[in-house]
């Protein structure tokens, strides 16, 4: 019985969802992040029902330099298999059909409920993109930063140290995104994107843990996806931005503008079918800001426009804002 009242809304869950005149009011959501990664990322149908798998170039065959009436070894290049697992997300929304038929808008206050889960499952992917460690948590996919967290690594060329120490830094990305490069993937056969499915009326079986049964509303949320890095050479980590250490001048601190420029010379040259972006916190952009306006170096950042949308540019790489990223994270020792 507690368990159900701490997960589903209750009476006074509903007073507070009202305006002064009674109806369901707009809910004014403080919570929500700015997450625009999602605007960017290649999303694919995978190759198996569970995941991707893909096959990468580990060995070029060696050529012969060959003499007259000498002989050449034929030679053959080298591949390996990688396989991706995709991660089930999903969420379930249930509220008592009196509560909700109180107001005189049903759908009104069901929605008001179920943009919350829209939100939450939004933030939940755009962390686990970054952060999933399926090491650590098998039934999530892996996101970037397990990685990109060994600098003696081979991808470890396409880490950047801006030098912090302690609990308190930040990374800013640059990611290629593209089939061949980065790309997110649903399991082969699936449907794509967040699925909202309402149940409708529903009968829940023992909802007093006494076998009493209760009229409710139900819906459905599910995201099946996962995360393919084929080529680790478009995504690049600038690791260890101490936050606390950053100022305008750059007389102390990370110097963005030059970490960022540097990220960019790591880049293969061909950029043929991938998008490179940069995603920051709201601190370390703030800050990337000042720091051009303070150099007078304003050439290198424009507003430019993506898919209809203004968009802060660095030497026209788009520099997008993503909240998930502002968490404290621990130094990596290169």
């Amino acid at each position: 019985m507690a368990t159900l009242a701490a997960n589903n809304p209750t009476l006074a869950d509903y007073l507070k969802s009202l305006d002064p005149d009674g109806n369901i009011a707009p809910v004014i959501e403080i919570l929500n992040e700015t997450n625009e990664l999602l605007d960017d990322i290649t999303f694919m149908e995978g190759n198996l029902p569970t995941g991707h798998r893909s096959v990468i170039r580990t060995g070029l065959p060696a050529p012969t330099w060959r003499k007259l009436y000498g002989g050449v070894q034929p030679t053959k290049g080298t591949v390996t298999q990688v396989t991706d697992n995709t991660g089930n997300l999903e969420a379930y929304a249930e509220v008592d059909k009196d509560l909700a038929d109180l107001s005189s808008n049903t759908a009104a206050f069901r929605m008001q409920q179920a943009s919350a889960h829209l939100e939450g499952m939004s933030q939940t992917l755009v962390d686990t993109i970054f952060y999933g460690d399926e090491a650590v948590y098998p039934e999530r996919f892996t996101g970037l930063a397990p990685r990109f967290n060994d600098p003696s690594a081979e991808n470890g060329e396409n880490m950047i140290d801006a030098g912090g120490s302690g609990s308190d830094n930040a990374s800013i990305w640059l990611v290629g995104w593209g089939p061949m490069s980065c790309f997110m993937f649903h399991p082969k056969g699936s449907q794509a994107g967040l699925q909202r499915t309402d149940k409708g009326q529903v009968t829940i079986e023992d909802v007093d843990g006494n076998g009493g049964r209760m009229e409710a509303y139900r819906e459905h949320f599910k995201q099946q996806a996962g995360l393919c890095l084929p080529d680790w050479r478009y995504v690049v980590r600038i690791a260890n931005v101490d936050k606390s250490a950053l100022t305008k001048d750059a007389s102390a601190g990370a110097d963005i503008l030059d970490l960022m420029t540097q990220a960019i010379e790591l880049l293969p040259s061909n950029l043929a079918n991938v998008r490179p972006v940069f995603y920051v916190p709201q601190k370390i952009r703030s800050v990337m800001r000042r720091q051009i306006v303070n150099k007078v170096a304003a050439s290198t950042l424009q507003m430019g426009e993506v898919a209809g949308k203004k968009v802060v540019m660095f030497d026209d790489y788009p520099v997008r804002r993503c909240d998930a990223l502002a968490g404290d994270e621990a130094a990596i020792t290169f």
